[in-house]
């Protein structure tokens, strides 16, 4: 039965273009051919960039952080309370005002506790911004090695320049050593971000990041596997030059450097549409579409990597969608959101000193009143207005890049 599998899985005609077999792509000839046994070897340089990650941000970029005044914040730590914990565990982090009214009469708190409390436990899952700036230094440097890396390796290649080159002898293209190790670190890279996401920082699009990485080991194994080395090469160089400078804005962010950031986040703008949304898909998916029916009729590996790209494609334009709305912001108001962060409440304690600082005086001028025979509340203002705690700049975490 496993046989049988096997042999349906690694048919010729699913992964090869008609009249070609997998002894065409075995070495000979002083040719070297990529093989799915190659892949084996990213699982454990996948663990290996996990332990140098750890290690990388526990000596580098935490003392790099610590020069440049950031530091963890820590949160008010609240009361144990089994009732208000198992609801947050079990049903939501954020209760409505009918179930804050039954927490209110199981716990024997004031509504006005309870949702103090969902509060303050929602900020202690939260990442502070050093945790943001050790994840961000690390991907810097990853996407900055890879860049340069990439270039390096492909700059001297003709299909570089003309794509028409890539299938240029396919599928008989021999592998270079270069392309091994470019290929081998970015897969590893990519296994070490899925084995680290369920303790990396979550954001609005978590779902779509687990889709972006999946789809890319996908591509990278594919191409790997039929020999779509070329092409993947040049993949990965369009993805990592915007990647790298949206992690350094990310840093001057955190930093608090914000003309630095700023200027790095129109750069990383324009890059990302350049890259992802011009020469993706009219040159490299064109390049994937075009020109191989050229050298060979379609055949499902065909079909099925174009579709990836295409996915890929789809989620480029819904990032781009969310960096044009920052970019809005950013242009014509006070952008200091992150579009794909979830809101982080990170002023909320502050908001919550306000309002006890805000409750307290009314509870002093209602004694005061009282005591003068006036039963006249005045209700003092925030620094913008009755609804000063609800503008941009005070309700929203301040990340300005999106991947």
């Amino acid at each position: 039965m496993f046989d049988t599998l096997y042999d349906c899985f690694w048919w010729d005609r699913i992964w090869l273009p008609v009249n070609l077999t997998w002894a065409d792509l075995e070495d000979r000839d002083g040719r070297v051919y990529a093989k799915a046994s190659h892949l084996y070897v990213t699982v454990p340089y996948a663990l290996v960039f996990l332990l140098v990650r750890y290690t990388f941000e526990r000596f580098i970029a935490t003392p790099c952080a610590a020069s440049l005044g950031i530091k963890e914040r820590v949160h008010l730590r609240v009361t144990d309370n089994p009732i208000l914990e198992l609801h947050y565990l079990s049903h939501t982090r954020s209760p409505g005002q009918s179930a804050v009214d039954g927490l209110s009469k199981k716990s024997g708190l004031s509504g006005r506790q309870v949702e103090r409390w969902f509060r303050r436990r929602r900020n202690q899952d939260r990442p502070g911004v050093l945790k943001k700036f050790r994840e961000a230094s690390w991907r810097f440097v990853f996407y900055l090695f890879t860049f340069f890396g990439g270039i390096l390796a492909l700059y001297d290649k003709e299909w570089f320049y003309d794509t028409r080159q890539v299938w240029t002898g396919f599928p008989k293209q021999s592998m270079l050593e270069s392309q091994y190790w470019y290929y081998v670190l970015e897969m590893s890279f990519y296994g070490s971000l899925l084995f680290s996401i369920t303790f990396d920082v979550k954001r609005k699009d978590f779902k779509e990041q687990i889709v972006h990485h999946l789809a890319t080991l996908t591509l990278l194994s594919f191409s790997w596997c039929v020999n779509y080395i070329r092409i993947g090469t040049l993949v990965m160089l369009v993805h990592d030059s915007s990647d790298v400078l949206l992690e350094s804005a990310k840093l001057f962010n955190y930093a608090k450097w914000e003309r630095t950031c700023n200027a790095l986040f129109v750069v990383f703008a324009i890059v990302f549409m350049v890259t992802r949304l011009i020469i993706f898909p009219f040159w490299l998916i064109h390049c994937t579409w075009v020109y191989p029916v050229e050298h060979y009729p379609p055949f499902f590996g065909y079909y099925f990597f174009n579709v990836m790209l295409v996915v890929l494609l789809l989620l480029h334009i819904f990032w781009a969608y969310l960096i044009l709305r920052m970019v809005r912001k950013f242009l014509f108001g006070k952008m200091t959101r992150d579009e794909r962060s979830d809101h982080e409440e990170e002023d909320d304690e502050e908001e919550e000193e306000e309002e006890e600082g805000t409750s307290t005086e009314e509870m002093e001028r209602k004694q005061s009143n009282h005591s003068n025979g006036s039963g006249r509340v005045v209700r003092k203002e925030g620094k913008n207005g009755r609804f000063g705690h609800l503008s941009l700049a005070e309700t929203t975490c301040q990340a300005k890049t999106v991947y």
